[in-house]
């Protein structure tokens, strides 16, 4: 549908979103990433755009902004910026649904396996899976919080952080941003 230089507010049509249900779209990555942010699964709207958190209403942009990461606030499709910044996406499971709900806890652990071998091969510094639940199951953690974890993979340091989906009406957009300030503070010190 939207190309790498179209306007993230491009709305996707009915039949674009209908057409998106399970594609996958490429990840924002390479070596040398201070953090790498990892998903749950892309949603329909990035399925039809092609770009991360593409949805109006995902609080991921926002919050990378407000939380200092980034100097200014990017767009969905500016996501290829994020590499001169040290940043990537990534996602648990590949596969784009309506719901992240539309997973089953066999995709999840298939994916976090798959994300174990990405992390291997690109060694960020930070792995931040953006969302508890999916990292639960696909670490197999039940008991895991929002916050560093006492895991890595390899020499990758594993940090969960709050999902930023609009639909996670438990977290505010300033308390979205203080757990992601957290995150970029502890990589800037350590």
């Amino acid at each position: 549908m939207a190309d790498k230089g179209s306007s993230s507010s491009a709305r996707p049509s009915r039949a674009e979103l209908v057409a998106a249900q399970d594609k996958t779209i490429p990840d924002v990555i390479g070596p040398g990433l201070r953090v790498l942010f990892c998903g749950i699964n892309p949603g329909l709207w990035s399925g039809a755009t092609g770009r991360h958190f593409a949805r109006p209403g995902n609080r991921f942009w926002p919050v990378l902004h407000r939380s200092g990461f980034t100097p200014r606030l990017l767009r969905s499709d500016d996501q290829r910026e994020l590499l001169e910044l040290g940043l990537g996406i990534t996602n648990v499971a590949a596969r784009t649904t309506a719901k992240a709900e539309e997973l089953t806890p066999d995709e999840l652990r298939a994916g976090g396996r798959a994300l174990v071998e990405r992390v291997e091969r690109y060694q960020p510094r930070v792995l931040a899976v953006l969302g508890i639940g999916a990292y639960r199951t696909a670490f197999g953690r039940p008991r895991t919080t929002v916050g560093p974890q006492p895991e890595r993979i390899g020499d990758t340091a594993l940090w969960v952080l709050p999902n930023p989906s609009g639909l996670n009406a438990h977290y505010t957009l300033d308390a979205l941003a203080s757990e992601f300030r957290a995150l970029r503070d502890a990589v800037e010190t350590g």
